[in-house]
């Protein structure tokens, strides 16, 4: 059995000599990021959605995956939106 090596592998590891982003910049991208796909997301169900009523080749099951989909991803960051302010509320009561 061969053992790779992980690094490059991962986006979110770091290679020797590389320089680290600030934890606020590395966060704000990933915020940023997780809008934008659940912003796709749920332009593809609609898109979806969209070409079923129209008589377009979709089928059912394709609608309602893709509508679950966007559901679950919306409610997703809907949660890190909720546990973020939490946190941000609770440091700035101990700041206090």
């Amino acid at each position: 059995m061969e053992i790779t090596p992980t690094i490059g592998k991962f986006p979110g590891l770091q290679q020797p000599g590389m320089t680290k982003k600030p934890e606020a910049s590395r966060f704000g991208d990933f915020l940023g990021g997780m809008i934008k796909d659940v912003n796709q997301t749920q332009t593809d169900a609609k898109k979806i959605t969209e070409n079923f009523i129209a008589g377009k080749d979709v089928q059912i099951h394709e609608v309602m995956i893709a509508g679950e989909k966007a559901k679950t991803s919306l409610q997703l960051l809907m949660e890190i939106r909720n546990k973020t302010m939490d946190m941000y509320r609770e440091l700035t009561k101990m700041q206090g």
